[in-house]
């Protein structure tokens, strides 16, 4: 039986296709296309009767606002007529509530998915978190979950609560039964209480669209925070999800809401939602329509006791918060989420001693100082000092399991675009060989990363780090700045504790490893306690140029 002709390379076949064949194919693509053209029909046709609800309803609450007030949002505003708008702002009704400007007012704006309104006593938090909800109390879809860690605590939120919602939204009406809240579109508002970490599982099955937590700071661990976000969701897609929280300084879950919402970015600043444990972004996993983009992003908004002018007023409250001990102090006067029980360096202050990024003037001498570790973190600081003797930590590079060569290549890659360094510096026992093996520093200087042992003294180091985080008395300054890039400086130095069995040193076993760094530093540019001034104008004046410094051992 003769085979097909085979073809030549690149000559195409010459098939033929009976009509029948053909006359099926074009009926079915006339199938695809009439299946296709009815379902865009039906997609356009719900498209225009959720444009007419949606119209409906602002119709229906533009007309609500005119005759009776609430509560309402500057987007709303913005998308009704002008003639309305001025309408509703001129009208009679009496003005229920208007947010602070400043922080109160930066939170109830965020869009972000979770927030942290948090820092001092006094800020205006309670009364935000139950303002903040009924921005969708117009839409019967909408739940609301409102909590406080005991029920005497959620006493105060629900008395309070009785004074603002009847004024906003005349009709809605108060289940004391149930401490629900039932406005008149049928959206809900629930008021309640979670003790103990295993209580939170009782709203398992329910859904929320919005959760706050006042007080976040009285739970130990994240446990209930992190539950909740599983209870969020809704199906009306004209509802934005939220989770809402206000917290204090210190207290027993100081630590974790320092660490989620405080260290991972500067205040006001959105970033991606992070894992606790390994500070890597949360993001969709892959074959996800959204893969590799972060799940969410949080916020944390601080909030200090001059930003209420209501208890700003009289100074009363003011002068009760002067009056507590220091830590307490500065924890909710101050709103300082650095301060603990024990710090070694109580005097850090992130609004004194952390600044934005600049560009460092070149000339500025360059210094780079390490501890390095492989099993516990890597720690790299450079920093720069100014014409006054100032030290300005720039950068740093913080890692666990690097290598020597690894680092060594890391910091020629950081130091690319860098001048030359004036000194290097690495914690002295990096010098030590084991098992006739190049030390670490050896092999650092093989690669070109040329260090100088450290000067290591403990107890002179800590010493200088306290005269460098005080304020010069002639500028009001530090003597050392750092820039909020440096992360996990920021985060650690406040932190650290000192030893239990020497006053005159720090915990060892704390996460000292970025202090380390920095001592490493500091010793290299001691202050002079008896003129400081005539020391750093010394220095100023025999600096060498960038381009005359030459590296010496």
């Amino acid at each position: 039986m003769a085979g097909r002709p085979k073809l030549a390379p690149g000559e195409k076949g010459n098939y033929h296709v009976s009509r029948a064949v053909k006359a099926k194919q074009i009926a079915k693509k006339k199938l695809r296309d009439a299946v296709n053209e009815a379902e865009k029909k039906k997609i356009a046709a719900q498209k225009a009767r959720d444009s007419a609800e949606k119209k409906k309803r602002k119709h229906a609450k533009t007309v609500d606002l005119l005759e009776n007030g609430g509560v309402t949002d500057e987007d709303f505003l913005d998308s009704v007529p002008k003639q309305v708008r001025e309408a509703i702002e001129q009208g009679e009704q009496e003005l229920i509530f208007s947010p602070n400007p400043g922080p109160q007012t930066e939170f109830l704006a965020s869009p972000e998915k979770e927030v942290l309104y948090g820092g001092a006593a006094g800020g205006g938090k309670s009364y935000a978190l139950l303002v903040d909800p009924l921005r969708y109390a117009d839409n019967k879809n909408f739940r609301g979950l409102l909590l406080r860690r005991t029920l005497g605590e959620l006493a105060e939120l629900i008395d309070q609560s009785k004074k603002l919602y009847p004024k906003a939204f005349p009709s809605a009406y108060y289940r004391e039964s149930k401490n629900l809240w039932v406005f008149p579109s049928g959206a809900t508002i629930l008021l309640s209480y979670v003790d103990k970490d295993q209580d939170v599982t009782r709203y398992q099955g329910q859904a929320f669209s919005w959760i706050g937590v006042d007080e976040l700071g009285h739970y130990p661990t994240p446990y209930v925070w992190d539950y909740l976000r599983s209870r969020l969701r809704t199906t009306d897609q004209s509802i934005e999800t939220y989770m809402r929280a206000s917290a204090n300084p210190g207290g027993v879950g100081g630590w974790w809401i320092k660490k989620m919402f405080i260290d991972p970015e500067t205040p006001n600043t959105p970033f991606a939602a992070c894992d606790m444990e390994t500070g890597k972004p949360l993001l969709y996993p892959k074959n996800h329509l959204k893969e590799g983009q972060p799940l969410f992003y949080r916020k944390f908004v601080p909030a200090r006791l001059t930003d209420n002018p209501y208890l700003m007023a009289s100074g009363e409250y003011e002068a009760m918060l002067l009056s507590l001990p220091e830590v307490e102090r500065r924890r909710l006067l101050e709103g300082d989420w650095d301060v603990a029980e024990g710090a070694a360096f109580a005097e850090f202050n992130r609004y004194l001693h952390v600044c934005d990024p600049f560009e460092i003037p070149r000339g500025w001498p360059r210094f780079r100082a390490a501890d390095y570790g492989f099993s516990s973190p890597s720690c790299v600081l450079w920093g720069a000092v100014d014409h006054d003797g100032n030290i300005w930590i720039y950068r740093e590079l913080y890692a666990k399991r690097l290598t020597a060569d690894a680092l060594a290549d890391a910091i020629y890659e950081a130091e690319a675009m860098d001048p030359s360094m004036y000194t290097a510096v690495l914690d002295k026992s990096c010098w030590n060989k084991v098992a006739g093996a190049p030390s670490v520093a050896q092999t650092m200087i093989t690669k070109g990363i040329r260090w100088l042992p450290s000067n290591s003294d403990r107890i002179a180091g800590k010493l200088e780090v306290h005269k460098r985080l005080q304020c010069n008395p002639e500028t009001g300054e530090p003597r050392i700045k750092i820039f909020s890039t440096c992360t996990n400086l920021v985060r650690t130095l406040p932190a650290i504790p000192l030893s239990k069995t020497n006053s005159e040193d720090v915990d060892t076993k704390s996460e000292d490893h970025a202090y380390d760094a920095l001592r490493y530093m500091c010793m290299t540019r001691q202050i002079n306690n008896i003129n400081y001034n005539s020391w750093a104008h010394r220095v100023r004046d025999t600096m060498p140029e960038p381009r005359d410094i030459v590296f010496g051992y």
